[in-house]
């Protein structure tokens, strides 16, 4: 089976399967889930070609036995990342850009983390390059470890076993088999909505916040404004 490559071809979901099989996906899994360097990797699209290349024989492994390790991956990827961000701790917050890592991304996924509270960890699993640096937030934060440990496992359940189950039954369907890049396109975009959906919001308070403040400037100009209205109605009396 031949797909699409969706950026360099080294990281095309079909040539990494062929070339590394089943322990390559379980570290490129583990990796995501929690090591910095892993932000870049194909976690949805992989896990989502997965399940179908086992569905189609393509991938010698029974489903059960590969939704178990991915699983594992999963969870023990995040743990990682969590024992990590504890060890660092706010030195994280402070180390300067180069050209694997920004800061930019830990602030997002900070910002994630704050909003959403433990259950970020499950909704980042579903966001690419979120995923990655939330559970490393999580141990910068000190967060309860017996919270994080069941909202981890929750979250790469349902990201990990979830997806590679979707691949293995839409896998079935003779249309999705024939269009397998269009599906890792639709994969990778429906990826993507939840960080479009973030920056609509934070772009659509940005403009209401710079619109509060050019009122609340023009009501404290000199001669403007409600207040001036009634000095001069005192300056008449």
């Amino acid at each position: 089976m031949n797909t699409l490559a969706l950026g360099p071809s080294w990281l095309d979901p079909d040539y990494l399967i062929n070339t590394f099989g089943l322990p390559g996906v379980l570290l490129i899994v583990f990796a995501e889930s929690g090591l910095l360097i892993g932000f870049f990797l194909p976690g949805d699209s992989i896990l989502f070609t997965t399940g179908l290349l086992v569905t189609t024989g393509q991938l010698r492994y029974p489903l059960w036995l590969v939704c178990v390790l991915i699983g594992i991956a999963a969870i023990v990827g995040d743990q990682v990342g969590y024992l990590f961000g504890r060890k660092v701790g706010p030195a994280l917050f402070n180390r300067p850009d180069s050209r694997l890592f920004k800061q930019e991304n830990v602030e997002k996924a900070h910002e994630f983390f704050e909003k959403y509270g433990p259950k970020s960890l499950i909704l980042a699993r579903f966001v690419p390059v979120v995923r990655t640096f939330t559970p490393i937030i999580a141990g910068v934060s000190r967060m309860n470890y017996r919270s994080f440990l069941i909202f981890n496992i929750i979250g790469g359940v349902l990201w990990g076993v979830g997806v590679t189950v979707l691949g293995a039954v839409l896998g079935k369907i003779e249309f999705v088999h024939e269009n397998i890049e269009a599906m890792l396109v639709l994969i990778v975009l429906i990826s993507v909505v939840p960080i479009a959906i973030e920056f609509l919001r934070a772009r659509s308070k940005a403009k209401k916040a710079a619109a509060a403040r050019d009122e609340d400037d023009d009501d404290h100009t000199p001669g403007g404004g409600p207040a001036a209205g009634r000095r001069g109605r005192h300056a008449k009396r």
